[in-house]
């Protein structure tokens, strides 16, 4: 199946309007910086400091709202910025803290099935409250099972994998405490691979994700799975188009900052 015409418009649209409502108010941040200023000159500064608030701008909404057009046209269920409300009792909250730190320390094999039956064994039905980690990036329902996603920054260190092994544990358990039931998987999205053709290693020697069970998924693995289908490529397609539509307005605004001071 590729992309219907629809949603590559929809997608166009979203991507055209961010970066021209970037543009339109983005200016130059004031603060004085006389080494870099001089190093790099002050427009290749401010150049560089516009391409960073749009990495920003990626993180905080876009690959969100791109996830939820591709999943909603391939008829699933789907919701960014998802408040998963719940309550863990303190057994389970124990048992969470020692899978993870078995995991961590080497002395448990991962197996994301095994984690989350044993979190439903344990927990108690809860009142639903928010709770510190009840933010969910994505959540996309595909068939019965319910997929919660948090869709972190290209190269997590080791510690903020870390991290969000601990919030997937946590999430489960607050959706289990209001259907114990319910078929749940949590799970950690990396839009793309920087480090393409070779594969994405950072994590593997942690053991701290079940990779086999998609834990995570990177780039065309992440945007194939919430539509169903391979369209991974057609996607970059959209992008590219909306980039290069753009052209002429962002180096009409490059141009500004040669001729204007910080």
């Amino acid at each position: 199946m590729s992309l219907k015409r629809q949603t590559r418009d929809k997608i166009r649209n979203l991507l055209v309007n961010i970066v021209k409502t970037k543009l339109r108010k983005y200016k130059p941040e004031t603060k004085q910086m006389p080494f870099h200023f001089r190093l790099l000159g002050r427009d290749r500064y401010a150049m560089f400091s516009f391409i960073q608030s749009m990495n920003t701008t990626f993180g905080i909404s876009i690959w969100e709202q791109v996830a939820v057009i591709l999943a909603e046209s391939a008829g699933f269920q789907a919701k960014r910025q998802y408040d998963l409300l719940g309550n863990i009792d303190p057994e389970t909250e124990k048992l969470i803290q020692t899978i993870h730190y078995d995991l961590r320390a080497g002395v448990r094999q991962v197996s994301k099935l095994e984690e989350i039956e044993l979190i439903r064994k344990s927990i108690r039905k809860g009142t639903p409250r928010k709770d510190p980690d009840s933010r969910v990036d994505l959540f996309v329902k595909i068939g019965d099972v319910e997929n919660y996603f948090d869709i972190t920054s290209a190269k997590p260190n080791m510690k903020e994998f870390s991290a969000l092994k601990l919030k997937l544990l946590r999430w489960t358990a607050l959706r289990l405490s209001q259907d114990k039931n319910v078929e749940v998987f949590t799970r950690l999205a990396i839009p793309y691979n920087p480090y393409h053709p070779r594969p994405y290693e950072r994590w593997t020697l942690k053991g701290l994700y079940d990779l086999d069970r998609g834990e995570i998924l990177v780039g065309e693995e992440f945007w194939n799975f919430v539509t169903g289908d391979d369209i991974y490529d057609e996607l970059l397609d959209v992008f590219q188009e909306a980039g290069e539509g753009l052209r002429d307005e962002i180096d009409r605004k490059f141009a500004e900052f040669k001729n204007r001071s910080i």
